[in-house]
């Protein structure tokens, strides 16, 4: 089966690297977005795709905005493939490319559909407290991740899941299930199923206001904000910027799900406004109060340090109890 794999990011390589690796499949070629300047010296780097596609010695067609690009729209037409595979591509796809292969053009989305169409489900879905997720392969068409879909496949969320780890182990689901969509698709033996547009619901892009973490929240929804934009939240604290990267939710909503050395920590004053420091629990770190519930900070940053475990970061900064984060 001739197969145009259409990718860009890390979640996307294990899809091509299975494409390349399983017999049953030749890769012609990988569409990716254009090289970006990244880091600190702002270097011209390629993408996670681009690499595994030179490693592997195929072909690598990059364009700023592929439904204009007459070029590549002909590379496209010339290349006979049987089926286009796109996976976090990062760019929408014209109805005349859509047409172009003879199985179609089949995506790997990272969610249950009609569930979190979009651009974030991962991140979204975390946020949203959910604990199952998956994959879906569908036959792309015109719309935002509105396409019939072929198969499914499910991945549960643990409490300590963030964005990092869940994508992770959807990209390799989402490898497995793709290599065999395209093939049960070929022979026939999977059927478009129409999505319900009434279940539906999206994810949108994340902004940067996302990121800002408000303690008048209860502890869960701060936990789930924290892990689904990881490694991102943002506070406050003696005027300083401090990233807030991995937590734990003291309250009842949560004990259940706990590893036993946390759900054992006891339980200080919760009176205190929200996003004030009630306790430093010994070596976990700071104890901070919500609306509804304690939170744990496990892991966080300060503005121009490294990254440091709660404990670590109480010590360093001498933390008191009665400090405040997030705010004056």
């Amino acid at each position: 089966m001739r197969v145009v794999f259409f990718g860009t990011p890390e979640f996307a390589v294990p899809t091509l690297r299975i494409l390349l690796d399983r017999p049953e499949f030749e890769v012609v070629a990988a569409v990716t977005q254009p090289d970006k300047r990244r880091g600190r010296g702002k270097s011209l780097l390629p993408s996670s795709v681009k690499k595994i596609a030179a490693e592997a010695e195929i072909e690598v067609w990059q364009s700023p905005r592929i439904k204009k690009d007459s070029g590549t729209l002909q590379k496209l037409r010339d290349s006979n493939a049987d089926a286009f595979v796109v996976v976090a591509y990062g760019q929408i796809l014209s109805q005349e490319i859509l047409d172009m292969p003879r199985l179609g053009c089949i995506n790997g989305h990272g969610s249950l559909l009609p569930e979190y169409r979009g651009a974030a489900p991962i991140q979204w879905c975390l946020h949203d407290g959910a604990t199952e997720t998956g994959i879906t392969t569908m036959l792309m068409d015109a719309g935002m991740d509105t396409g019939a879909m072929l198969l499914k496949s499910t991945q549960p969320i643990d409490l300590f899941d963030n964005a990092w780890t869940l994508a992770e182990r959807l990209a390799q689901d989402s490898a497995e299930l793709m290599a065999e969509t395209l093939l049960q698709l070929d022979r026939g033996e999977v059927t478009p199923e129409p999505q319900d547009d009434d279940r539906a619901t999206y994810a949108s892009l994340i902004k940067k206001d996302d990121y800002q973490l408000d303690w008048s929240q209860s502890a869960i929804a701060l936990h789930n904000k924290i892990r689904g934009f990881y490694p991102s939240c943002l506070t406050t604290f003696r005027g300083q910027s401090l990233k807030v990267k991995a937590t734990a939710p003291l309250g009842e909503a949560a004990r259940n799900r706990l590893p036993d050395d946390l759900a054992a920590i006891d339980a200080p004053d919760t009176s205190k406004p929200p996003g004030t420091i009630v306790a430093i629990a010994k070596n976990f770190g700071p104890i901070v109060t919500t609306s509804d519930g304690l939170l744990l900070l496990r892991e966080v940053q300060l503005a121009g340090k490294k990254t440091a475990s709660g404990w670590d970061f109480a010590n360093g900064s001498r933390l008191e109890v009665g400090e405040h984060l997030g705010g004056d």
